[in-house]
């Protein structure tokens, strides 16, 4: 049987969290769904420095257990689900998960992003094995061994840091000239100072060795083209994400990188559909913006449903003939 909704909030991460907050608290009956644990891609984050309130030693965890448990405070109900398929395009939702069908009035989309593959050879085989993209979840299985990053970036630079805790040593495998990190100068600096951490410049991975475990990785230097082994225990890779955007696409309108283009208020091409967080079209993926996004797009949401059932109630279901009169304001004299 299936179960009817005012809001449905696809994706569990910041962005929907903070949206299923706006929406109970808008008295809409609201839902989040969610084939994990919440907390998206920050909770797999070491630590968390730049949310406001909330300052050094906060973990991406310990903050998006907050978001749930705030959630669930004003009603929302969690459902753990996989959604195989979508039909966005009537005044009731259809969300189709592996355990049953859903119907909102108003859907948001906040599926989220994933880690950026390599795709070298080794990476598949050895993934979990040695290769991960989530150092929050795996650091303490390197406990004195060493590790190598791949990337500079925000993530790249700040996990190599929650590594240092554990790890013997950390080998950073950066593509760029020695000195340019892509991280945020902080983060950076501080990284750049650790006497854990080494760092490989001007470089990428060209293989993930080991048979049944890493126990190697093969670097090439783009400039000079000579390639050597260095032995590491495992490698984390954080070389960008890409959108979680296939179940949307051919019914949203998405960028050519695949993230969904939406307007200030977080409307998609379709009335009634909306995306909030790192699956949108932006120019920054933070926790932050994240949750702002979720915010618009419940407000929003809210909006509509009820601009929707008062056109129903006076125009459409109404017992007298009814006159509607569009006009343009700008164009009156």
């Amino acid at each position: 049987m299936a179960e009817n909704y005012d809001l449905l909030v696809l994706g569990g991460g910041p962005a929907g969290l903070a949206a299923g907050i706006y929406g109970a608290r808008a008295k809409l009956k609201t839902a989040i769904i969610e084939k994990g644990r919440p907390g998206g891609q920050a909770a797999t984050t070491g630590e968390l420095i730049n949310y406001p309130g909330f300052g050094p030693g906060t973990t991406g965890p310990e903050l998006t257990q907050a978001m749930a448990e705030h959630a669930k405070a004003f009603g929302v109900e969690f459902i753990k689900d996989t959604v195989i398929g979508l039909k966005l395009d009537g005044n009731i939702k259809i969300i189709s998960g592996k355990k049953g069908e859903y119907y909102a009035k108003a859907v948001i989309i906040a599926l989220g992003a994933e880690p950026r593959l390599l795709n070298v050879p080794g990476e598949g085989k050895l993934r979990g094995k040695g290769v991960s993209y989530c150092a929050t979840c795996d650091a303490d299985l390197f406990e004195e061994l060493d590790v190598a990053v791949v990337g500079s970036g925000d993530a790249a630079v700040e996990e190599a840091e929650y590594l240092t805790r554990f790890a013997n040593s950390v080998t950073m495998i950066v593509i760029h000239d020695e000195g340019h990190v892509d991280a945020n100068p902080v983060s950076a600096e501080r990284a750049v100072k650790s006497e854990k951490i080494k760092w490989v410049w001007n470089s990428t991975v060209k293989t993930i060795n080991g048979d049944e475990i890493v126990d190697s990785i093969t670097v090439k230097n783009i400039k000079t083209g000579e390639e050597s082994d260095l032995a590491v225990d495992g490698v984390f890779i954080y070389v960008g994400t890409v959108p979680k955007t296939d179940l949307v696409r051919g019914i949203l309108e998405l960028n050519p990188q695949g993230y969904i283009l939406t307007d200030d208020k977080m409307r998609t091409n379709i009335e009634g559909v909306y995306a909030a967080g790192d699956v949108r079209d932006k120019y920054l993926r933070q926790v932050v913006t994240a949750v702002a996004d979720g915010s618009i797009a419940a407000v929003a949401a809210q909006k509509y449903i009820q601009e929707r059932e008062l056109w129903e109630k006076e125009v459409i279901n109404s017992p007298k003939p009814v006159v509607v009169v569009y006009y343009n304001p700008i164009d009156m004299q």
